[in-house]
């Protein structure tokens, strides 16, 4: 069995080890593979075991073996499901291995945004306190989370989890009403919008979500909402967003996922003062690309077994 990492990079820098996927076959590392050298790169693979690398009808053309794609991820839109369903190729992702570790990054954000302990740590370490004339300067705003309201879209494994946090904060929660829920709490999209006081996404990238955070969501905010997204880049409009920093509309944004990543040169979020950016992290704890990787071999050695696990295409 030839199992290929085409992106290892984005899985390990060293720090996690990869010799757990030796039990199944020869392992073959690429760091990272540029799109025109993905269909050579994998034409001899029997199983592909991928994060990001985009596999479709161009990138797979000549992996005429390929029987199974594993993903070191939960989202699958970079894979090209007709295409490995009509070819045969079973395709299992990771589901819920990131629960914990985005929920405690969501609540970095927010925490940030309403404590500003990285403004004050800096202010601290430049002088600000030592030539402060009082004992307790305020010189960054501070909000209280308890009484806020927290509009959650997508109430997943992640959107709960989230849920559960801000209950312990004492914060009020709204989540977007599906499959006839008749819990109070549980609204439409425009309710949501316009109640909240903080916002933030855990819903998947697809059509329905492209771009739902654009500049008539934006409008039918609060005036100084905080918006914050840990899912994917694609569910809000940049531009929107970053306009809405900048008016004020918004009062802060927290931000750990982009539609290009790496970072655009010319992204209109980067250097606004508002706006707290992470490089699409609140997934990577050790201890989560440790579970992770359980799961992924867990998934390998089902389908190996017959009976494949977190099945998305088959």
């Amino acid at each position: 069995m030839k199992i290929i990492l085409p992106d290892a990079k984005t899985v390990t820098q060293g720090d996690l080890s990869l010799e757990p996927l030796k039990e199944f076959g020869e392992v073959v590392v690429r760091q990272l593979t540029p799109y025109d050298e993905i269909a050579e790169a994998v034409r001899d693979a029997d199983m592909i075991i991928c994060n990001k690398t985009p596999l479709n009808a161009e990138t797979l053309r000549l992996a005429d073996h390929l029987k199974y794609i594993g993903l070191f991820a939960t989202g699958y839109n970079n894979i090209d499901i007709p295409y490995c369903k009509a070819h045969g190729v079973t395709v299992c992702n990771a589901g819920s291995y990131s629960t914990d570790a985005v929920c405690q990054h969501t609540f970095a954000l927010i925490l940030e945004c309403m404590s500003r302990v990285g403004s004050y740590n800096a202010f601290v370490h430049e002088g600000g306190w030592k030539n402060s004339a009082t004992f307790s300067p305020f010189v960054f705003p501070l909000g209280e989370l308890a009484g806020k309201t927290l509009g959650i879209i997508g109430y997943g494994s992640i959107g709960k989890a989230v849920e559960r946090v801000a209950l312990a904060f004492n914060m009020k929660t709204l989540k977007v009403r599906r499959h006839g829920e008749i819990d109070p709490t549980f609204v439409d999209l425009d309710t949501l919008l316009k109640e909240s006081d903080i916002i933030t996404v855990h819903c998947p990238l697809n059509e329905s979500s492209l771009h739902l955070i654009d500049e008539k969501a934006i409008a039918k905010m609060k005036d100084g909402a905080i918006f914050i997204n840990t899912a994917r880049g694609g569910v809000m409009d940049e531009n929107a967003v970053a306009q809405a920093l900048k008016e004020g509309k918004l009062r802060y944004a927290g931000i750990d996922v982009l539609e290009t990543e790496p970072m655009a040169q010319d992204n209109p979020l980067c250097g606004i003062e508002n706006c707290i950016l992470t490089p699409h992290i609140a997934w990577a704890p050790m201890e989560t690309r440790e579970r992770l990787m359980t799961i992924v071999c867990d998934n390998i050695r089902g389908f190996l077994n017959g009976k494949p696990r977190n099945v998305v295409s088959n």
